[in-house]
């Protein structure tokens, strides 16, 4: 069951009768950095609860367009709901980002003015069973966005030898502990099948020594080898790469694109994809050190603490 309401940029959305608040990260920032005209074309790359293109479409008039990309077709669904009362065309789309150029083109446009690229996780995913995402809450380890894909969580966590899960978890969680956690998770899978992410977080933290009751660390022991198996399942930094490379051929000049990231890895990549297009003197980065939130704004939104916001503004045709 799905109920979406919202107000302003903040959207309260029901799944399976929880009730999830979605704030867009940095939304007013951005708004204050990027000036899209009446007749602008924006690529929402990860359209997600559509709060950021809300945003923007409020600005753009009849002749404006949006389209949301985005490999959850929930969410496809739930951004229909936020952004049909808009006067401008929104085109919506399940795909990945990594195609952004190929279904930009099927439309038949040649050139957009915006592209955005939020790449977090949303509330609404993390509480959604089906997805698998969450160490908080026990479900069925899948972790796949893109449900089209056919490796789990659960697959690389009973069938990966001990080496391949320890690279993975260290070369995508940046854990150090990665060789004594694989350790820990091919010792239990002798006993019993890991099939739920419940069952993947206690090892991990009996791996890292971390008992219930003791004082929460900084992040939760299980934090790194979750993401690090969440970026493995969804090739994700791969696909990132990719939209950073289509991104100087589909924007007009002057036009800007914005990802906010929300760890080193992915923030690595856009830092060095912005740099090298500087060099070109095909850029010019608008963000010099990236834009992060306010206290203000990770007091009322958590999920925010962790962002970074990059822009860049391409200077020719």
């Amino acid at each position: 069951m799905l109920r979406t309401t919202h107000d302003g940029i903040r959207n309260t959305i029901s799944v399976n009768g929880s009730t999830v608040n979605h704030i867009p990260v940095l939304a007013e920032t951005l708004a204050e950095q990027i000036n899209l005209p009446p007749d602008g074309v924006m690529v929402d790359a990860t359209i997600g609860q559509g709060g950021h293109s809300l945003l923007f479409g409020k600005l753009l008039g009849p002749e404006g367009v949006i389209v949301g990309l985005d490999v959850d077709k929930s969410a496809i669904q739930r951004a229909h709901f936020i952004l049909k009362d808009l006067v401008c065309r929104v085109v919506l789309l399940a795909s990945n980002f990594s195609q952004i150029s190929q279904q930009v083109g099927k439309l038949g446009i040649e050139k957009v003015d915006f592209i955005l690229a939020d790449l977090g996780v949303s509330s609404t995913q993390l509480a959604d069973p089906e997805m698998g995402l969450s160490f908080q809450t026990n479900m069925p380890l899948d972790m796949r966005i893109d449900k089209s894909l056919e490796t789990t969580a659960a697959d690389i966590v009973n069938e990966a030898d001990e080496k391949r899960l320890a690279d993975v978890i260290y070369r995508f969680g940046q854990d150090r502990a990665s060789r004594r956690i694989a350790r820990f998770i091919v010792r239990q899978r002798q006993h019993q099948r890991i099939t739920t992410t419940g069952q993947l977080a206690a090892i991990v933290c009996k791996a890292q020594q971390r008992a219930a009751f003791k004082r929460k660390p900084r992040i939760h022991p299980a934090t790194r080898t979750f993401q690090a198996l969440r970026i493995a399942v969804n090739d994700e930094l791969e696909n990132l790469k990719k939209l950073l490379a289509s991104a100087p051929k589909l924007l007009n000049k002057n036009g800007n694109i914005a990802v906010i990231s929300y760890h080193s890895l992915e923030d690595r990549l856009v830092k060095n994809n912005f740099k090298q297009n500087e060099k070109d003197n095909i850029y010019r980065i608008i963000t010099k050190k990236p834009i992060v939130p306010t206290r203000e704004e990770t007091t009322r939104n958590r999920r925010a603490r962790s962002a970074k916001l990059r822009i860049a503004q391409k200077l020719v045709n």
